[in-house]
């Protein structure tokens, strides 16, 4: 195990972490705004990698699928908010967990009709084929692009959040959402646009994961438990605990692998037990 095996390593847990990052970052702004519990954010991930794969199929083109899957999947959401979810923000968190757990199967279900129940594959960007030479290794150019893809998504969160006035609005209802509508920040519409903007980032997030991991049914279940890890740990509606929770479960989950792997399955729940005992808010909670 040389230098270049633990680039190596290092690498594939970033690309890990920025997967998770845009999925978790929908995920914890929803709940840290609209205080609402949407188990079924992982299936629009899901729907994202399909629907990706069929644009793709249609026009030719990679990008077309890249561009167009988000907006398509925001599309869904916002249907899924004026017919459910704003109808379900007061009923209460079991409520909304026994909801959209359901919507989980009904995604499923709608899946399996249309696209089938096996594994489906999307092609990246032919200028994105092959490996490059970074940092001493040749690592794929494709999984490159999804970590950078990750840290602009990161940077541009950060500066709306914390350098514009759309990012004080909702720094402000995330903090006190009746004092928030009592200054004239009309909340509805608001929640309405983050709901979207994380519905965006998860489908962004299912066509960027699908030349990597192949589209499967079951995909959005197996990356709901990981991204509630990430979103728990790191604190609820926090923009730096989505960063730091999704950075700390890609690099223990990929380096538990590599380093004991006969315990790795458990470090991210070990973690998850000690984090909720010693810091039940998370490591960065948002202040509201």
């Amino acid at each position: 195990m040389d230098l270049s095996f633990w680039i190596l390593q290092f690498l594939n847990a970033m690309q890990y972490s920025m997967l998770l990052f845009l999925l978790s970052i929908g995920l914890t702004v929803i709940f840290g705004l609209l205080h609402f519990v949407n188990l079924a954010h992982a299936s629009l991930y899901m729907m994202g990698a399909y629907i990706g794969i069929s644009v793709a199929a249609l026009t030719g083109s990679f990008w077309a699928a890249f561009f167009l899957a988000p907006v398509i999947v925001t599309l869904i959401g916002a249907m899924l908010y004026f017919t459910l979810i704003d109808r379900m923000r007061t009923a209460g968190p079991m409520n909304q967990v026994l909801v959209t757990f359901g919507l989980i199967f009904i995604f499923l279900d709608l899946v399996r009709m249309g696209w089938g129940d096996i594994a489906l594959g999307l092609d990246g960007p032919q200028s994105l084929s092959g490996t490059t030479r970074f940092l001493g290794v040749d690592y794929p150019a494709y999984r490159l692009f999804i970590i950078a893809l990750g840290l602009g998504v990161m940077t541009t969160m950060w500066f709306i959040l914390s350098r514009t006035q759309i990012g004080a609005m909702i720094r402000a209802s995330v903090e006190n959402t009746d004092m928030a509508a009592a200054m004239g920040i009309n909340v509805s519409t608001l929640f309405f646009l983050v709901f979207c903007f994380g519905c965006a980032l998860a489908g962004l997030a299912g066509v960027a994961a699908a030349p990597i991991l192949s589209a499967t049914t079951t995909m959005g279940i197996t990356i709901l438990i990981p991204t509630l890890i990430v979103v728990v740990i790191g604190g609820l509606g926090s923009l730096e605990g989505a960063i730091a929770g999704s950075i700390i479960i890609g690099f223990m989950e990929t380096f538990g692998a590599v380093m004991i792997p006969s315990f790795s399955a458990v470090l991210t729940y070990v973690l998850l037990a000690v984090v909720l005992i010693w810091r039940p808010q998370g490591l960065i909670p948002a202040r509201g």
